[in-house]
């Protein structure tokens, strides 16, 4: 069970989200407990997942909420999958803060 929508592995921060293709307007959407007890965040995207670009919007929106640069972001798993997963190298520590703060939010919201 992760109790957060993030880990750290091998120096790198992962970031497990739950992406919403197709949505009204992009952004971030509240926490997401699967049937395992995995936490994820939910983002937004106003795009259809077709060639890419929910992926690639996702990132930016991540990227956005996290304020670090879109080429930081990148998807290491669940091309194809609402469940994704992505990468930020080091050093993430302000990264890592913005999304204990983004998280500590939605937990207070419940």
């Amino acid at each position: 069970m992760r109790e957060n929508p993030w880990e750290v592995v091998k120096e790198h921060l992962l970031v497990h989200t739950r992406v919403t293709p197709n949505a009204r307007k992009n952004g971030l959407g509240g926490l997401y407990e699967s049937a395992d007890g995995h936490v994820s965040l939910g983002i937004y995207v106003s795009v259809p997942p077709e060639k890419g670009k929910a992926n690639k919007a996702a990132a930016a929106i991540l990227a956005k909420a996290l304020k670090v640069p879109k080429s930081s972001v990148v998807l290491v798993q669940g091309e194809t999958s609402r469940h994704k997963v992505f990468k930020l190298p080091p050093p993430f520590d302000e990264a890592l803060q913005r999304l204990e703060e983004i998280v500590r939010k939605y937990r207070e919201e419940d």
